[in-house]
């Protein structure tokens, strides 16, 4: 089987480059350059495809004898990736970027380009799994549930699923990974891992957006409409957020107050109780499938939901209404905002997923 292999330059997409090798394949080395700063240094776990990425992975691949090639798909990343995180803030949602390069830069650009070239697959190090049935491929969750990435994935589709390889699908734990990096001589063995968005090395997201949509003073106001404080820009808050509020007229009953919504038009924030933040419905048109669409969508499914990379699923009711994907939590969700991505799982499959829309506030559905 000809496969093109992802390498970051992280730890993972080595040792799934490694094993891809080991299996006999014919195995071709690809860093994505994405940045359009090709000179950046990496600090300690913040960034990732700097230069210092790039010739980590050159070095892995040269040590497996495999040919590498670095494709620069720095202006579609830009495009598809960060002005989507920069607009979609400046429209009041809160967008997953790593989500959103998975879907249009690494499995839709690479995984185009690498069948273009004839190859049979796409080998990433990420930790979840594809099983392939007799009614197509499924998306499945990895063996080390502390590291799945499976919600991340779950914009993929099941033409994408058909082509794409995880090595590191049955791996018990990232130690085990760096054990093994370590035993093939890889130097990055214990590089560390990135936890930032890549494009925010400093990690000082709301700086970056002010930079790009200005600072535009407004107001902070209860849901009754009183005025409580003020900011400097919608752009820097999410729902959910507490920390940072600029509020000179205290609650009645004393308690701290949240983000409940972002109005960028009127340049608000409306704020309340934490209770308040407990959602009982939420939907999206923006939709995926991850394989075949399950049937009983139509009318309702029993699921679990996951509405961040890091959070519990939890039982929900999902179905179909027209164009949107309806689900009801079994319990309130807290702090769901617009613009995340609310994945379906069936057991440790991945169903698909939506972009959200709307939230139905249960304190609100309760009246």
């Amino acid at each position: 089987m000809k496969v093109l292999a992802a390498m970051s330059g992280g730890v993972d997409s080595a040792v799934a480059a490694a094993r891809a090798v080991d299996a006999g394949h014919e195995v071709v080395g690809v860093h994505l350059a994405l940045s359009r700063m090709p000179g950046t240094l990496r600090t300690g776990s913040r960034g990732c495809c700097t230069v210092e990425d790039a010739m980590d992975a050159r070095r892995v691949a040269d040590r497996l004898g495999i040919p590498f090639y670095v494709w620069d798909f720095s202006e579609r990343f830009h495009g598809d990736v960060v002005q989507d995180f920069v607009d979609e803030y400046a429209a009041g949602r809160t967008p997953n970027p790593c989500l959103r390069c998975n879907e249009r830069i690494k499995f839709e650009a690479l995984l185009d380009r690498a069948i273009g070239l004839g190859f049979d697959r796409v080998v990433t190090g990420h930790y979840a799994r594809v099983e392939h049935t007799a009614d197509g491929p499924e998306l499945h969750r990895a063996a080390d549930w502390a590291k799945d990435q499976s919600y991340v994935l779950g914009v993929l589709t099941g033409a994408q699923l058909a082509h794409c390889w995880f090595p590191l699908a049955d791996t018990p734990t990232k130690a085990a990974v760096r054990a093994e990096a370590a035993e093939r001589g890889f130097l990055l063995a214990q590089k560390p891992d990135s936890h930032d968005i890549c494009f925010i090395p400093d990690g000082d997201t709301r700086g970056f957006l002010a930079e790009r949509l200005g600072a535009e003073p407004g107001e902070i106001v209860d849901r009754d409409g009183t005025v409580v404080g003020g900011h400097d820009g919608v752009h820097g808050y999410t729902v959910g957020q507490r920390r940072g509020l600029s509020l000179g007229v205290p609650s009645p009953d004393g308690r701290p107050r949240f983000v409940l919504e972002v109005k960028p038009s009127a340049r608000q924030l409306v704020v309340g109780p934490k209770e308040a933040l407990a959602v009982a419905r939420l939907s999206g048109a923006r939709i995926s499938h991850a394989g075949t669409v399950h049937p009983a969508l139509a009318d309702g499914l029993e699921v679990d939901v996951q509405i961040r990379a890091h959070a519990d699923p939890v039982p929900a009711r999902a179905r179909m209404e027209g164009d949107e994907l309806v689900i009801e939590p079994a319990e309130p969700l807290s702090g769901v905002a617009t613009g995340q991505s609310a994945v379906l799982y069936l057991g440790t499959r991945v169903l698909g997923q939506c972009t959200i829309d709307r939230t139905e506030s249960a304190d609100v559905r309760a009246a």
